[in-house]
Formats: C-alpha cells, sequence, structure tokens
C-alpha cells in the first residue's frame, strides 16, 4: 500500500512538472526567445509602430535595429511605451505584442538577423 502510494505520488508530480514545463517551452525557447509569430510580429510593428517611428516622426525613428536583444527584452519586460507613460497594452493586445517582440528580439542589431522592417 505504501509502495503504491509513493509511485502515484511520484507519477502525479511528474506530469505536474511535465505541464510547467510546456507550458513554458510555449512562451520562450531553449535561448529564452520568445515564441510568438515573426511574420505576424512584423505586420504589427509595420501597421502599429511605424505610423510614429519613422524618420522625423513624433516618436523618433525606431526599427528592430534599434536595440540589442537585451534591450528589447527589458522593454518589453516593463511593458511601457512613450518613455514609461502608457502601457505597451494600449497599443495591442498580448498575443500581438509577444509576436512583435519576436519580430524585434530576432532581428535586433546583435542578432544572427539584423534588419528593418522596411516600410
Amino acid at each position: 500500500m505504501i509502495q503504491t502510494h509513493r509511485i502515484l505520488r511520484f507519477v502525479v508530480s511528474s506530469l505536474a512538472a511535465a505541464a510547467v514545463a510546456v507550458t513554458l517551452a510555449g512562451v520562450a525557447d531553449a535561448g529564452g526567445q520568445p515564441r510568438g509569430s515573426e511574420t505576424k510580429g512584423r505586420v504589427y510593428f509595420r501597421k502599429t509602430c511605424k505610423d510614429c517611428h519613422v524618420k522625423g516622426a513624433k516618436g523618433g525613428e525606431v526599427s528592430p535595429l534599434t536595440k540589442t536583444q537585451a534591450q528589447w527584452r527589458t522593454y518589453f519586460q516593463k511593458g511601457k511605451h512613450a518613455g514609461g507613460t502608457e502601457p505597451l497594452s494600449k497599443f495591442m493586445n498580448d498575443a500581438q505584442l509577444l509576436d512583435v517582440q519576436t519580430f524585434v528580439i530576432n532581428h535586433a542589431a546583435d542578432s544572427p538577423q539584423p534588419e528593418t522592417c522596411g516600410k
């Protein structure tokens, strides 16, 4: 009886650990990169961010190359926009923000594939 109880407890704890691992894997890969859609992120960045973030515009020019990967991670962790005065959630929902985060980090100045988002 005691042996069965130990086995059952082991199975339950193993399943719980596996569930946590699967959940975390959906948010970031082994390198700590976010796992949104890079393609969607490029589109959202162009549609939402580029209105104010082009050369000579109110928000100044911003592209994935504007920051390093670590700087982009910090920016999204803080979740603030406009010098920390507005929440990012004012501009996009959580799924869209994850997609944009994936895009800009994957193409940041120090990434293996740095790039701008085009026009």
